[in-house]
């Protein structure tokens, strides 16, 4: 292969790999379940013991976005959306694992409700 060719190749490799994932997606999105928005706030030992940080990263981890904040009474606070499946996945982390120290005693959910389109790119901690 000559010096030309081989640059040509290299040049047309990504482009054609972000074009396959952007047909990925695409078709991902169309065929997906309905979207879900629901916010919630945990109750029990959720301040001090890394609730917020380990809300991140399961929420990254499961693919949904969304905020998780402390509020001034001693609990934590958010909204998650996402794919109806991956939220309800979400919403039996926040019931039920939280953060390796912390406990949950309960978990509220309200404003659950079907949404056209994603509010927010990613999922974030908010002070």
């Amino acid at each position: 292969m000559c010096p030309l060719s081989f640059a040509a190749a290299a040049f047309a490799a990504p482009r054609a790999r972000l074009s396959l994932l952007r047909r990925g997606l695409a078709a991902a999105m169309s065929t997906a379940e309905p979207l879900k928005s629901v916010d919630y706030e945990v109750f029990g030992r959720v301040q001090g013991v890394c609730f917020r940080m380990y809300t991140e990263g399961e929420a990254k981890k499961i693919g949904v976005v969304g905020w998780v904040k402390n509020t001034s009474k001693g609990t934590v606070t958010g909204q998650v959306q996402g794919p109806e499946e991956k939220v309800n996945s979400m919403k039996s982390w926040l019931s039920k694992v939280g953060s390796p120290s912390s406990r949950i005693d309960r978990t509220d959910f309200s404003n659950e409700k079907t949404i056209s389109k994603l509010e927010y790119s990613n999922f974030s901690i908010r002070y």
